[in-house]
């Protein structure tokens, strides 16, 4: 018999991070397995950390990190217009949510999310024993079906909530707010309740009317951005992000942070990567027009495409979409089952190289 764990604890679920792909890897031939289920970016990182990564000494391995990962920060402030001390490193965005949640949330709290929102915003929740209230999304035959509704979010609020999970681009759905909608929430939460705007795929965005959260931290102290590396960035593999919000709200967060949580090898190639505006500007295009050349042959062959303005694709089948998922894994692709996230008519496809993109569509649709 082994020690139990806490109540709250033991009634976690884990993260689902989909399927055990070193394993799958294992079963393919090199490169063979086309893997679009984790929306990674397939288009890789700047040259410039390739070559920055090659050229690292070895005292950067034996040696700790920059506990405050201060050259970085520095890095990100003057890129983003903001105080050094408005910055926070994560070991990726998923700590620094599941570590917002530690540090505003507890038992009697309410933390509000939205239906078909990201998968750590519950778990962030319950990790802390605090009640989640999930508003309803917007119906299937919206402009932005499955997306948040920030009406509905706004209507769930009380005296008990202290934390809002927002995301923009939503991650299943891709789906977005604009910042008319999102202005006309933020005038509804009251200044002592966090809202996190999770900007994961910020990079990806060109649509004009989708508001850059950066922007309303200085008006708004009680708005917390969260931001990766892993996605426009192409640095999955290394696990680095970061939250820009009031300083003193980054103060709170400093306190229970994990000393060194970011790597050396991952400060030095985040830097790298801010560095070379033109290759995410490029991945953003590529992207975008893989993006839609993708979505266009699928509606054609009469499946449910939801939008999107990130690097990945909802696919409603309106029938079981596990069978289907299973005939992909067959032929050698890998997408993301949407079940556990309540959606289990649905796949999410990341958007990879045209050749990956190829194979999908193959496998498919022909």
């Amino acid at each position: 018999m082994t020690p139990k764990p806490t109540d709250v604890v033991a009634a976690l679920r884990a993260y689902d991070p989909g399927h055990d792909l070193p394993a799958l890897r294992l079963k393919h031939p090199p490169g063979a397995l086309v893997e679009l289920g984790s929306n990674e970016n397939s288009f890789g990182p700047s040259l410039r950390v390739i070559e920055a990564l090659r050229e690292v000494a070895i005292e950067e391995i034996y040696r700790y990190p920059d506990p405050l990962g201060l050259a970085l920060r520095r890095s990100l402030a003057e890129q983003l217009g903001v105080g050094v001390d408005q910055l926070v490193l994560g070991n990726g965005s998923h700590e620094l949510l599941m570590l917002i949640g530690q540090c505003w949330a507890a038992p009697g709290d309410e933390v509000v999310y939205s239906e078909f929102g990201f998968a750590v915003f519950p778990i962030a929740t319950a990790a802390v024993g605090a009640t989640g209230k999930r508003a309803a999304a917007r119906p299937l035959d919206d402009a932005m079906p499955r997306g948040h509704d920030l009406a509905a979010l706004a209507a769930q609020l009380t005296p008990r909530t202290k934390l809002v999970y927002l995301a923009n681009p939503n991650n299943p759905t891709g789906t977005w707010f604009g910042r008319d909608e999102l202005a006309a929430f933020l005038a509804r939460v009251p200044a002592n309740v966090l809202v996190v705007l999770d900007e994961a795929y910020h990079e990806y965005v060109d649509e004009p009317q989708i508001a850059n959260g950066v922007e309303l931290v200085a008006k708004h102290p009680n708005v917390l951005v969260t931001r990766t590396f892993s996605k426009g960035y192409g640095l999955a593999g290394l696990r680095i992000g970061y939250a820009v919000g009031h300083p003193d709200v980054v103060a709170v967060l400093n306190r229970l942070r994990e000393s060194f949580n970011a790597n050396a090898l991952a400060l030095l190639a985040a830097r790298e990567a801010l560095a070379d505006p033109g290759h995410v500007a490029q991945v953003r295009e590529q992207t975008r027009a893989e993006r839609e050349r993708v979505a266009r042959v699928l509606q054609a062959a009469g499946l449910f495409v939801h939008p999107s303005q990130t690097n990945f694709l909802l696919i409603d089948f309106k029938e079981p979409a596990p069978p289907i998922e299973a005939k992909l894994l067959e032929r050698g692709v890998v997408v993301r089952p949407m079940g556990g996230y309540g959606l289990p008519t649905c796949l999410r496809v990341s958007i990879g190289r045209p050749d990956e993109n190829n194979a999908l569509i193959e496998a498919l649709v022909r």
